[in-house]
């Protein structure tokens, strides 16, 4: 493997999303490259794609940007969130990390997810469903060894999944339901009151979804 020392934040783009999306993933490869970056700087990139992602993905399909934020935000393949676990990275940062997600959902997903269940396998989903659906599940969002880093992280994280959940897109709500439902056994009150919420603002969404809704709220998702 090849380690990338320096990459421009261009650069860093076509690293992470400038592969075909058809065939093995390429990071699977024995001679694959890796950015061995700094935390800060992992964090910096990260926010700044999330915060504002149309220019930065411009002219990548969605099985591309599927294909990359699936690495991006898994552990053992890019790892590139590791850094909200850094405490060399001042809190604040990995804060605005966290949050960035919502923009992201926001500017990307919203417009461009299908109306499709993913729990379901619904057929003639668009290919950014299926990172969409488990980025709460997939990306780490642990805090770290100082217990106040990781009050405030989680809290930030409950927070982000709670304004995606409010949002008009089945997707997007599915996805919030998805990681509200992982979430649901270290703090019970705060999702089921998330969930509450939204099953009584939103009486004539899809029966299917206020179903999974209701399963999330004990912690019964996959």
């Amino acid at each position: 493997m090849t380690a990338l020392l320096s990459l421009s934040f261009e650069e860093w783009i076509d690293f992470v999303f400038d592969h075909p999306a058809t065939g093995p993933e390429w990071y699977w490869a024995e001679d694959a490259p890796y950015w061995d970056a700094p935390a800060w700087r992992a964090t910096e990139y990260v926010t700044r794609l999330f915060e504002d992602p149309l220019p930065a993905l411009t002219g990548f399909t969605d099985a591309e940007v599927n294909m990359g934020l699936n690495y991006l935000i898994s552990p053992g393949l890019g790892e590139h969130m590791v850094c909200l676990d850094d405490p060399s990275v001042e809190i604040q940062a990995r804060l605005r990390c966290v949050r960035s997600c919502e923009s992201l959902f926001r500017q990307l997903f919203l417009p461009r997810c299908s109306p499709h269940l993913s729990h379901r396998d619904e057929p003639g989903s668009s290919p950014l469903n299926a990172v969409c659906y488990m980025w709460w599940d997939i990306m780490p969002v642990h805090g770290g060894p100082q217990e106040k880093d990781r009050r405030a992280l989680h809290a930030a994280a409950l927070e982000t999944m709670d304004a995606i959940l409010q949002m008009d897109s089945v997707a997007c709500q599915e996805s919030a339901l998805h990681g509200l439902g992982h979430w649901h056994t270290a703090f019970p009150e705060e999702t089921e009151r998330m969930i509450d919420a939204f099953v009584r603002s939103h009486p004539h969404t899809r029966p299917e979804l206020l179903t999974y809704g209701r399963g999330a709220r004990c912690g019964c998702v996959l």
